[in-house]
């Protein structure tokens, strides 16, 4: 698989606090990577290292394949758009401005693309209304035009969903998935609005403590947390047998309980039970959440 941001070990230190310890990620070409974790995970170091805001304390990472320690990864890092924590934007000024004084900093040669990225992004008419202006999902889609005048093919947003109203979340989810999908850009989503984020992400990083905890694909992770039928029953082999005899899916989750996952007849099911002598305890379909997914994944994780 091509990898657009690969880390190896990546650390960094602050005094005698960790905010990355030895994260090993892979965010592949063309993805949608949901980068998850609570406040104060080591979501924004990463995406502050990667940017060249900051330099790591061991490990080492690479985008596009070349190495952060040679001299060509500045040139990769202005295939980069990034809105790191808030959005760089002026207040004072218009969309149009914003993005007339982005275009210089990049030494741009002209202007020509500027209506087409305010048309991107959802604020062809906001004319001469100043960014203070704005409401707060206004002024994250500009600060994300901004991230894009330079044409980049990777995208990393920070939290771009937070403090936004559901209007605001529908307009950044609309966009970003239309940034992937028309324009192939690669994003880096780092959020802890994991509803939101299932909406959008093929692939996802769980991290903690600066630790990767988990790398899984959007597919796997359906899987993962597909629809089932938990049973609890008085007598799990009894259970066991019939389940085999119906040729019908399911694992065994302690001396009482499974889950089902194939479509079942309850009845059916029930009255080959008591051929058995095994009485049916209690019996609810499940549908696993990533946000309980999430939550399973750290408790285990925290006991390592």
């Amino acid at each position: 698989m091509d990898y657009i941001l690969t880390t190896r070990a990546l650390s960094k230190h602050y005094s005698h606090f960790k905010a990355l310890n030895g994260l090993s990620m892979h965010v592949p070409k063309g993805s949608i990577y949901g980068f998850v974790g609570k406040n104060g995970a080591g979501k924004t170091t990463l995406i502050r290292l990667i940017c060249g805001l900051q330099n790591p304390t061991s490990g080492d990472y690479s985008l596009y394949n070349i190495s952060n320690g040679s001299s060509a990864i500045l040139n990769a890092r202005r295939r980069i758009g990034a809105v790191v924590e808030t959005p760089s934007i002026y207040l004072n000024m218009t969309a149009e401005e914003n993005l007339k004084q982005q275009y210089q900093i990049l030494g741009l040669p002209s202007f020509d693309g500027i209506p087409d990225l305010l048309k991107l992004v959802g604020l062809e008419n906001t004319g001469k209304k100043k960014a203070k202006n704005f409401s707060l999902g206004m002024r994250q889609r500009l600060g994300i035009a901004v991230a894009l005048a330079g044409d980049p093919d990777f995208l990393v947003l920070d939290e771009p969903a937070n403090g936004l109203d559901p209007q605001g979340i529908i307009e950044i989810r609309e966009l970003i998935l239309k940034l992937n999908h028309e324009r192939q850009i690669t994003v880096l989503i780092s959020s802890h609005i994991l509803d939101e984020l299932s909406r959008l992400a093929t692939h996802y990083g769980f991290i903690d403590r600066g630790h990767m905890v988990k790398e899984i694909s959007a597919r796997d992770l359906e899987a993962a947390c597909r629809k089932c039928v938990q049973i609890k029953v008085s007598d799990i082999q009894a259970l066991s047998r019939v389940l085999d005899n119906m040729g019908l899916e399911y694992r065994i989750l302690s001396e009482s309980q499974a889950d089902i996952y194939s479509e079942i007849n309850v009845t059916r099911l029930s009255l080959a039970l008591v051929q058995e002598n095994c009485e049916i305890l209690s019996l609810h379909e499940h549908d696993e959440s990533l946000e309980s997914y999430y939550m399973n994944l750290l408790g285990g994780a925290s006991h390592e």
